[in-house]
């Protein structure tokens, strides 16, 4: 029989408490605030709606509610009141814009979804030629940073914009009155419509002037540039059209002249038809570009010169005396006849600082007559002087400057003379610092004024004359921000925005055009003549070179890394966690030493019992100023008396204790020169880095990395430089790959996808490697977790040195092994780089193999295969038992350890309303105790088959190529992925290359991502 019992949740509904009653018959105890979020309910009805409108009108706001109920805390989003037409929910839209922040620059699409801006891609239209990078991958965080400057701040405290426009017209007022002086400082702006308004500016104050600064200073080679051809522009090399080519200390695959060169350099470095281009690098440090040589050559900075002096006199027929240390001799001169014989299809480039060595090379390639160098469409993202903001902070410091106003600058933290700004800005009347944060130099002025995230702004930017690109914004801005356009404007006298003063301006250089076709666009090309002119005196600056000496024992190499480059992003986790493509270490920097100098010292990096990588301290000393306790890394290839350091660190205003990490390089970049003559001590104490390179290893390099040089390419038979492995079935040698275990499916009817990764082409540049964490969700575990080999990235870029001087000399000694003792030798011994080594970089994400160990060993079939080649995660499945990463033999599974969303252990991104405010909402916020890795973007596949559905048409050749995020990020080429069973993809004729191999094929996992084997022209 039934049971009349009667139970209560609580002793309240037993005695039938009125609060209880009132709990049960609502829902939402409280009203829903919908005030706050969407403001006059009458205003809005009246209004027009806009894709941008999405913080007024979208629920997921960072004011959103957490209501109080019955059962427990609800999370409650506010819908739609009125829809705007342009926003479908779910469905992804794109926005052509164009990034330029005085540092980084690209053309570039941003995915929204419901009017939040998600993610940052490549716009592929014609013309846009200017891909995005690393850092500029990850800003896209930055614009849900939560500890961005949100209110205008006067003498420190909270003001509004009205008080803040009178209080610099006062002073502008005062200025003139006076006739004092009022400066503009910003960064290099490639504005043409900016530019204009600053010359109106200056013409209705003529006491004003304007004053560009770069944080890393390109001024010796736009002074070059400058004094030959009469514009202040730097030459926009075309790498697509040199077979040979001859770097002198330019890192042109990192940050050399803003970077950007990898496509055309990837073009040539693909053999085709049996050639190549070829590549020498002199550098001191180990750089992307040394990296990627077919000849590297470690020499200091004075060796450089001279070297440069050397290839000089072999390429015009000079006879300048030259003081080149022997044991390079031989290789610069090799390389200096073989550039001369190359012509117009060979090109030098150099990143020395110095105005005589820049007019050398603007000679030598006049010389060459080198396609790759012309004068039209010289870039204009570099235009600061050295000597002008050397006489900026004198004039402070003298008391001259009444009204110093600073946009995209934070000089306190880049200028090394910090003090003397500091001392000269508390002379001026007024300070006025426009930012994105209370930065280092907004700390400290009488008028912070939050700047608004490109992504909220408008704007235009040349970065190459002759092509035009826009700036849109893809959201309403976030805080109470103004762009320092329309300050300008208004301190004019003008009653137009920036927007109306921009589409004006625009039509200058859009003529055949229209501004919605442009904005559409995002680019627009019209094209630019060489520059006339070019006189050299090349023999003065030859000789001028040639006397060049070593500055001392030792000299500093400052630079800039991949992940944080000039410093800006320091607050951005995705890029602290970003391990450096060369040493595999993040958040650090540190100080590279090669192992001969660093035996002096007795510098070492033990790897210890948990598997972390330590470090020694060091005290260095430039000029008097004294870094102490730098860490230090012992960097194979770094040349014999240099060490390396690297700016961007060492930040500490408005960034999140977690992100203070690093020492200020900034401090020893005197006279805003990169190479330092610098004294280094031991100190005691031992650093712990986080760095990734020992960690998820691949043993068995030949089988891993395959490579061959281009003359045994050309003369082999592909069996011979990309050996099938063999297995032994009924004692006779076959095949591996004829061999299997299980029975395979039929996969040729519908989708099957496969991803290609060209060795040759890849420059570890790790820009794929941010696009998946921004596709993914890929949570940021920090410097801690990362060190215990818990990182989460689900594609990393593996870096292998080789023990001899080149790989083919590491398996001319493997083949020499005699024995098992020997064996064991040998190979400890080949675990140490050589002095000199190559460097090959290998992209590495879970290989979809179809026949996948990992689906064997599950017990709760959370992993599984798909028809069209992915292998599936199933995370409400997943139990954790991490077998399958245990049975992986490519190490590519991740484990959460943790919970890494909404947890303050982790105070990244996913801890904070705003910053959750980034992530992709087709992929899963996976949960603490699953595992989790790369799924071939399954997400993107699928919205592109279904595209197609809709649209009653089969998918496009190659149209998969952008749905997964590391090929579509790859400005190289390097990643192509597709569908193999349209035998017109890419991706399907690039499987049948001679040059395609497996990882690891030996193991039968049949993978559904293939290598190219690397080909080196030495």
């Amino acid at each position: 029989m039934s049971s009349n019992k009667k139970y209560w949740k609580s002793v309240e509904e037993l005695e039938n408490s009125s609060i209880v009653e009132a709990l049960r018959n609502n829902e939402f105890v409280e009203e829903i605030p919908t005030d706050e979020f969407l403001g006059n309910a009458d205003a809005l009805a009246s209004s027009g709606t806009s894709r941008r409108d999405f913080l007024k009108y979208v629920g997921f706001s960072t004011a959103a509610v957490t209501l109080a109920a019955c059962e427990g805390p609800v999370h409650k989003s506010i819908p739609y009141v009125l829809q705007p037409e342009q926003i479908i929910p779910g469905v992804a839209d794109y926005y052509a814009t164009t990034v330029f922040d005085g540092f980084d620059f690209a053309n570039l699409l941003v995915k929204t979804r419901e009017g939040r801006p998600i993610k940052i891609e490549n716009n592929t239209i014609a013309g846009a030629k200017f891909s995005a990078n690393a850092r500029i991958h990850a800003s896209i965080l930055g614009l849900y940073d939560s500890t961005r400057l949100k209110e205008p701040k006067v003498d420190g405290k909270d003001s509004t914009w009205s008080a803040v426009d009178l209080k610099i017209k006062s002073s502008l007022a005062d200025a003139k009155a006076k006739g004092a002086q009022v400066v503009l400082l910003t960064n290099t702006l490639a504005s043409p419509s900016t530019e204009k308004l600053i010359s109106e500016f200056i013409a209705k104050n003529p006491n004003a002037k304007h004053v560009i600064y770069d944080a890393v200073s390109s001024s010796e080679a736009l002074d070059a540039f400058e004094a030959a051809y009469g514009e202040r522009a730097l030459v926009d090399y075309d790498f697509s059209k040199s077979s040979l080519i001859v770097s002198v200390g330019a890192d042109f695959l990192g940050d050399w002249q803003g970077g950007g060169y990898d496509a055309g350099y990837a073009q040539r470095r693909i053999p085709q038809q049996g050639k190549m281009s070829r590549h020498f690098q002199f550098e001191s440090n180990m750089t992307l570009s040394g990296a990627a040589a077919d000849k590297r050559v470690p020499m200091t900075t004075a060796d450089q010169k001279q070297a440069l002096v050397q290839i000089y006199n072999i390429v015009v027929g000079a006879s300048v005396p030259v003081s080149l240390d022997g044991k390079f001799k031989a290789e610069v001169v090799k390389a200096a006849q073989q550039l001369k014989a190359a012509g117009s299809s060979g090109v030098l480039v150099s990143g020395i600082e110095d105005k005589n060595a820049q007019l050398l090379v603007l000679a030598i390639n006049q010389a060459l007559a080198s396609e790759a160098f012309t004068t039209a469409g010289t870039r204009q993202i570099r235009k600061g002087s050295n000597a002008v903001v050397s006489q900026l902070i004198k004039d402070l410091n003298a008391g001259s400057v009444h009204t110093l106003i600073m946009s995209g600058v934070n000089p306190v933290y880049t200028l090394a003379d910090s003090a003397a700004f500091v001392s000269g800005l508390k002379k001026a009347k007024m300070s006025v610092a426009f930012s994105l944060k209370e930065d280092e130099t907004a700390s400290i002025v009488t008028v912070a004024a939050p700047a608004p995230h490109y992504l909220e702004s408008w704007g235009d930017v040349e970065i190459t004359k002759g092509t035009y690109s826009l700036t849109q914004p893809t959201i309403r801005p976030i805080f109470n921000t103004k762009q320092f356009q329309d300050v300008l404007l208004s301190l004019n006298g003008a009653a137009v925005t920036f927007y109306d003063y921009l589409k004006a301006n625009s039509a200058v250089f859009t003529a055949g055009s229209s501004w919605n076709k442009v904005l559409h666009d995002g680019v627009y090309v019209v094209g630019s003549t060489p520059l006339t002119g070019g006189s050299i005196d090349a023999a003065a600056a030859a000789n001028a070179v040639s006397k060049s000496k070593a500055a001392g024992e030792y000299e500093l190499v400052l630079y800039t890394k991949t992940g944080l480059g000039d410093g800006q992003h320091a607050n951005n986790p995705w890029l602290q966690e970003f391990p450096d493509p060369i040493t595999r270490v993040s958040w650090d920097n540190y100080l590279t030493i090669s192992n001969a100098d660093a035996k002096k010292f007795d510098f070492s990096n033990p790897i210890v019992a948990n598997g972390g990588l330590n470090g020694n301290y060091a005290t260095i000393t430039v000029d008097g100023v004294k870094l102490e306790n730098v860490p230090v890394i012992v960097q194979p290839g770094q040349a014999v008396g240099t060490l390396g350091l690297a700016l961007g660190y060492g930040r500490k205003a408005s960034l999140k204790e977690e992100m203070q990490v690093g020492l200020n390089a900034y401090a020893l970049y005197k006279g805003f020169n990169g190479v330092q003559s610098v004294s280094i001590a031991k100190a005691a104490g031992e650093h712990e880095f986080a760095c990734v390179q020992g960690q998820k290893t691949l043993m068995g390099r030949g089988d891993i990395i395959k490579e061959t040089t281009l003359d045994v390419f050309n003369k082999e038979n592909a069996e011979h430089w990309n050996e099938k492995p063999m297995v032994s079935l009924d004692h006779q040698e076959v095949e591996a790959t004829t061999v299997d275990l299980w029975e395979s499916f039929d996969r040729t009817t519908g989708h099957h996808f496969n991803l290609s990764i060209d060795l040759n082409a890849c420059t570890g540049c790790g820009a794929c490697v941010i696009a998946c964490h921004a596709e993914n969700n890929v949570p940021v575990v920090g410097k801690a977790e990362v060190r215990r080999s818990r990182d989460m990235h689900w594609l990393r870029i593996d870096r292998y040195y080789s023990s001899e001087s080149t790989f083919e000399g590491d398996n001319e000694r493997k083949e020499g092994i005699a024995g098992l003792s020997s064996s064991l030798s040998t190979f400890n011994e080949m675990e140490n780089p050589g002095e000199n080594p190559q460097v090959a970089f290998q992209p590495v994400m879970c290989q979809h193999c179809n026949h996948a160990p990992c689906e064997t060993v599950c017990p709760v079939a959370a992993t599984s295969h798909g028809r069209q080649g992915q292998n599936h995660m199933a995370y409400n499945r997943c139990v954790g038992t991490r077998y399958c990463a245990n049975n992986c033999p490519y190490k590519v599974r991740r484990f959460n350890w943790f919970l890494y969303n909404k947890n303050s252990e982790f105070d990244y991104h996913m801890n904070d309303d705003l910053g959750r405010m980034v992530l992709n909402p087709d992929v899963n916020v996976r949960s603490r105790g699953v595992m989790e890795k790369c799924s071939f973007c399954i997400q993107s596949t699928q919205a592109v088959i279904l595209e197609a559905k809709r649209q009653g048409r089969e998918v496009a050749k190659d149209e998969f190529n952008n749905a997964c995020a590391c090929s579509a990020a790859c400005s190289s080429g390097a990643m192509v992925f597709g569908d193999v069973n349209d035998k017109e993809s890419a991706v399907a004729k690039l499987a049948e290359s001679e040059r395609a191999y497996h990882l690891l094929e030996h193991v039968g996992t049949k993978p559904n991502v293939f290598y190219h084997v690397k080909v080196r022209n030495t």
